[in-house]
This record gives structure tokens, sequence and C-alpha cells, in this order.
């Protein structure tokens, strides 16, 4: 059986992988971060924010990466939780003008942490 540790070390492994996919617009990397069934609620610009995977997906692909941007980008995990074979990752992603703060749900399936759930919001500094 898995330790916390290795847990939170493949959890981690996965979050930079999450981390680099957005930040150079890698949809292939960043959707083997996710489960297929993925949900993704939050709000941006003060509007409520709901979409399946394919539709974040496609929205990353059409849009200009933060690396051909030029602006500064910042992946930071702030902490994870594991409790068997689920887990809770805060993490705050930085990029364009936002300061995103995230909830992500992950879950071991078929050896293989994979987020679940994704909750954003934007939070001014």
């Amino acid at each position: 059986m898995e330790t916390n540790q290795e847990a939170i070390a493949a959890i981690t492994t996965m979050l930079n992988s999450y981390f680099n996919g957005i930040y150079e617009g890698d949809v292939v990397l960043l959707g083997g971060t996710f489960n297929p069934g993925t949900l993704l609620f939050g709000d941006v610009n003060g509007q409520p924010y709901a979409r399946i995977l394919d539709q974040y997906l496609d929205g990353v692909k059409n849009r200009q990466s933060p690396k051909e941007s030029g602006k500064p980008f910042k992946g930071e995990i702030i902490s994870i939780d594991v409790i068997h074979s689920i887990a809770m990752a805060k993490v705050r992603v930085k990029m364009y003008d936002f300061n995103y703060h995230e909830f992500l749900s992950f879950h071991k399936l078929d050896g293989h942490w994979l987020i679940v759930n994704k909750m954003i919001t934007h939070v001014n500094e």
C-alpha cells in the first residue's frame, strides 16, 4: 500500500504536469492530469463558471498560452491532503492578470492519481 508521502510525491508530479500544461497550452499534457469525467466549477471575472473537461481543454487549446503571452506565470502548491485513495490539493495559479485559487480533488484510479474535480476563483492581491 502506498504511504502518504508516496501519494503526495505522485500528486506533486501530477500537479507539475498540470502547471506545465497550462503554461505551455499543451492540452495533451494537461488532459493527462484529469479523469475524462472531470467537472470544473467556480467563478471567473465575477461570473459563474461551469465546464466539462472537453470544454475546458478546448478553451486552453484556442487561447494564447501564458508562455506565448510573455506575461508572468506561477503555479504554486499550497497544500495536499491525502486519505486513502482520495486527495485534495489547494493550489494557486497566477497567469495573465489573474490570481486563481483552486481546489483540485484527486482520486487514485487504476494506480494513477488524477484530478476528478476543479474549483476555481480569482482573488485580488
